[in-house]
């Protein structure tokens, strides 16, 4: 090897350029550690240039800047993204650097339809389920109460719409829904009846169930008068099953009814005096 003049060469020619390249890799890791570089602001933007409700800027940034590692060119924005989006409220976020100590997050906001299941959580418009102040969600109005097997909050979004346009000729808004584990619809209007709508045997059964009901519903209110309606089962196939205090049994009707005491019949002894 030694003797020859081109592997020497290229041996040589080899280690010049590792030299090189670790000079190069050492001048830049010297460079991006210097002060400069440190992070030293993080601006929080709405994704779609809508107004933040529910996510403060100022305190998300706080709470959030100090979990941050690195400077700028070192930062996993991928982590700094997952920081971001375990923040209540937060749905999604993005994370981009910014010449030369930046960072840009743009988050965008969950909006809560109503609220989930019966441990605080709340669903979004677009199906998904996270936790919040529920304080902070129904300053406006009083949200709508939804349930549901782990999977089916979608499934149980999609009904809520269809539900809604298909009460809608009769006035009556579902506030709360329900599907049961066994995969039930349970619907509880705006008026406080509560609509028992069964499994679904095809895409169609829900809505053949309700137009059904929106049907007959106006003579049922109107047999009724005043009283209202509690539940109502349309599980049957071609009829309903309905509660109402109206239509209660009064007290003393369920009370059994004693049989009328006979009186003792009066006979005449009559004696014939024979002559």
């Amino acid at each position: 090897m030694w003797h020859d003049v081109r592997a020497l060469n290229a041996t040589a020619s080899s280690l010049v350029a590792l030299v090189v390249l670790a000079c190069i890799g050492s001048a830049v890791w010297w460079v991006s550690q210097r002060p400069m570089f440190s992070l030293r602001a993080v601006t929080v933007e709405s994704m779609y240039e809508i107004p933040l409700r529910h996510v403060n800027e100022l305190t998300v940034r706080n709470g959030v800047v100090g979990k941050i590692r690195g400077n700028f060119f070192t930062t996993d924005l991928d982590q700094v993204r997952a920081t971001f989006e375990t923040v209540p409220w937060v749905r999604r976020a993005t994370v981009r650097r910014e010449w030369p100590n930046g960072l840009i997050v743009e988050v965008e906001e969950h909006e809560a339809l109503g609220t989930w299941g019966e441990d605080g959580r709340l669903l979004s418009v677009k199906g998904d389920v996270f936790t919040a102040n529920l304080a902070e969600a129904d300053d406006d109005h009083e949200l709508p109460a939804f349930d549901g097997p782990r999977g089916s909050e979608k499934d149980v979004l999609a009904r809520f719409t269809e539900l809604r346009a298909l009460f809608a000729p009769v006035q009556l808004v579902p506030q709360a829904l329900s599907l049961s584990e066994r995969y039930a619809w349970t619907v509880k209007l705006d008026n406080g009846m509560s609509v028992a709508l069964g499994r679904e045997q095809d895409r169609d059964t829900l809505k053949k169930r309700v137009q059904r009901l929106v049907g007959v519903y106006p003579q049922l209110v109107a047999r009724l008068q005043e009283g209202r309606i509690d539940t109502i089962d349309m599980r049957y196939p071609n009829g309903l099953a309905l509660s109402s205090a109206a239509l209660a049994v009064p007290e003393d009707a369920t009370k059994p009814v004693k049989p009328a005491r006979k009186k003792p019949n009066q006979t005449t002894n009559k004696t014939t005096k024979h002559t």
